[in-house]
């Protein structure tokens, strides 16, 4: 019996023509870690008129529980921007209302910035082995867990998690996008050329 073998290496690429799911925007894997401040500013770009986000005259409740589906997934990827922002919002809200739990991100952050200048001046040796930057922070955030658990950190993480879902999943739900899409932006109908 002969060895028979096949070569099958190659570059694969989807068909140009493929069908777009309403999951696909949200379901892409990054293939490199964004810059944050590029990433945040494209974000803020992003926004959709605050005054069209909060209009109440565009809030109606769903025909059905299929179109409520719909509904919800076409608000979120319209105002996915506006919906972060929200979230940011509700982070600073509960950091000001709980100061424990600034002090304890301000100290962490401190610790990581003064042993970022120690290694950059001399490395850290941790039980005999030279620790990178990357190693450096993970022991940092590593130790600083026991001091959020004390300050109520994972209490308020959960609460805005939570507080953030719910109103968001409101504003989805009731936010009649087919209106707006259907009078554009500015609150005019869309003139077809001929």
């Amino acid at each position: 019996m002969a060895d028979v073998s096949v070569d099958v290496s190659g570059v694969m690429s989807p068909p140009e023509n493929s069908p777009r799911t309403p999951f696909s925007s949200f379901l892409q894997v990054p293939t490199q870690i964004p810059d944050p401040k590029e990433w945040f500013s494209k974000q803020r770009q992003n926004v959709r008129p605050w005054l069209l986000f909060i209009q109440t005259s565009n809030f109606k409740t769903p025909p059905s529980v299929p179109r409520l589906s719909k509904r919800i997934m076409r608000n979120i990827e319209y105002f996915q921007s506006n919906y972060l922002f929200v979230f940011l919002g509700l982070v600073v809200y509960c950091l000001i209302t709980s100061p424990l739990i600034l002090f304890a991100l301000a100290g962490t952050f401190y610790a990581g910035y003064k042993l970022n200048k120690r290694h950059q001046e001399k490395k850290i040796v941790l039980f005999k082995k030279e620790l990178t930057l990357a190693q450096v922070y993970g022991v940092v955030a590593l130790c600083s867990m026991p001091v959020y658990y004390m300050v109520g950190a994972h209490g308020a993480m959960f609460w805005v998690l939570g507080a953030s879902f719910f109103l968001i999943t409101l504003h989805a739900s009731f936010y009649n996008i087919d209106a707006v899409i259907a009078q554009g932006e500015d609150g005019f109908p869309l003139l077809e050329q001929v």
